[in-house]
């Protein structure tokens, strides 16, 4: 039985790589410098899993020997049954995330495939809302903003791809020890409008936390 290990964001790093080499295998004619492309990708793949010495180790490193769409695909798709799923949430549990919004709009959990979730969002076009909800490991954390549309493309901060953006503008929690009354400090970045697409783009949570450590209290 297959040990799952790869986490999503783990999943497009080799995902990319192996395209990388796929590309060079059409597009260079130097031998030396697509072995320097199997090379780095292998190195790149191998720096995700330090700890894994076993079948799997062996599994990973085969992205150097890629040579044909066939062979890409088949190495993708072995890789699958190895992904780890996003922490399974229901409704209530969300709704707990939000409790001020006694309407919340929820997303479809059904048509969610939970080895491709890094983190989950949604919009509410009617409060002009986006919800954001991670799990840090240990605990499901959310995070609510008003959402303004760009309505043009630009880099996501969270998946660093050219996608269409909305900016995202979200009240901190924290509070400055000395902080008057009236305080307010309102967190803003521009993330993608889809979070499918950012979703299956992502390569490293760490802006994402970055974020949410601003916004919250904890």
């Amino acid at each position: 039985m297959c040990e799952p290990f790869i986490r999503n964001c783990q999943y497009n790093v080799i995902k990319s790589q192996a395209d990388s080499v796929l590309r060079a295998v059409r597009t260079v004619g130097d031998p030396k410098v697509l072995e320097s492309v199997r090379l780095s990708a292998a190195a790149k793949v191998e720096e995700l899993f330090p700890d894994v010495r076993d079948s799997r180790k062996a599994m990973l490193e085969s992205i150097a020997n890629l040579k044909t769409a066939e062979d890409f695909h088949n190495y993708i798709q072995a890789l699958e049954p190895y992904m780890l799923e996003f922490p399974r949430i229901t409704e209530k549990q969300i709704q707990k995330l939000f409790p001020k919004n006694k309407k919340l709009k929820l997303p479809d959990l059904e048509q969610v495939d939970w080895r491709h979730v890094t983190y989950l969002s949604w919009t509410d076009i009617s409060t002009n809302k986006m919800f954001i909800v991670y799990h840090n490991g240990e605990q499901f954390v959310g995070v609510e903003g008003r959402f303004t549309a760009t309505n043009k493309k630009g880099y996501c901060f969270v998946c660093n791809r050219f996608e269409e953006l909305v900016l995202l503008s979200a009240v901190s929690k924290k509070r400055p020890a000395h902080a008057l009354p009236d305080y307010y400090k309102s967190v803003g970045n521009y993330i993608c409008l889809n979070g499918h697409s950012c979703n299956k783009n992502i390569t490293d949570a760490a802006p994402l936390e970055a974020f949410i450590g601003s916004v919250l209290d904890s």
